[in-house]
């Protein structure tokens, strides 16, 4: 697993990482895990930051055979509790769109806010791939988020900072949905096997 933080000081601050991990599990059971990600109550705890997700429209295409997704996603606001007085909301509304192609073994999502954007852009971007050492049994994870808070003169002294706490606390919300897909794979590595976890 590695990360990495870049910083673009053009005219626009942006932050962004890049992570890695491996799942050491087929790519079968680590997309079934994401899916499944939001919907186990067992889970809400873990993702306290995610409020609610919708699937909006589903789409498998005859020809390609690749499935295309749009959720809505409810979080709680990014940043730290001062950025969201002065923007005057604490919850903000996300698109995650997905494809996934069974018979390259892809599964892309990217997802962006769609409030808030006269004060703060996020996209993340995250893909499942089969991992090359072990395409059978491993699955490699490659994730990229960019943060870019918008130059307000509210905010624009402390931009910098708003936007490290941001890329923060996405580091440690990746954490945390990394532990649950390993604990629904670990489930459903057990449910096809015939035991109980």
């Amino acid at each position: 697993m590695g990360c990495s933080v870049l910083d673009d000081l053009s005219f626009v601050m942006v932050k962004a990482y890049a992570q890695e991990h491996i799942y050491k599990h087929p790519w079968e059971r680590v997309t079934s895990a994401s899916w499944r990600k939001f919907a186990d109550p067992e889970n809400k705890r873990t993702l306290s930051h995610i409020l609610e997700v919708d699937t909006l429209n589903r789409k498998l295409d005859p020809l390609s055979g690749k499935l295309y997704t749009t959720r809505a996603l409810t979080i709680h606001a990014p940043g730290p509790w001062f950025v969201r007085k002065i923007i005057g909301q604490d919850i903000c509304h996300c698109v995650e769109s997905t494809v996934v192609d069974a018979q390259s073994k892809s599964m892309q999502l990217t997802t962006r806010n769609v409030s808030l954007q006269k004060f703060i852009e996020v996209e993340e971007k995250i893909r499942y791939d089969p991992h090359p050492d072990n395409p059978t049994g491993w699955t490699i994870c490659r994730q990229e988020t960019s943060i870019r808070i918008k130059p307000l003169s509210t905010l624009a002294s402390m931009a910098e900072k708003v936007e490290q706490r941001c890329a923060e606390r996405f580091m440690q919300n990746s954490v945390k949905g990394r532990e649950v897909m390993e604990r629904i794979c670990k489930y459903l590595e057990a449910e096809s096997s015939g035991m109980t976890l």
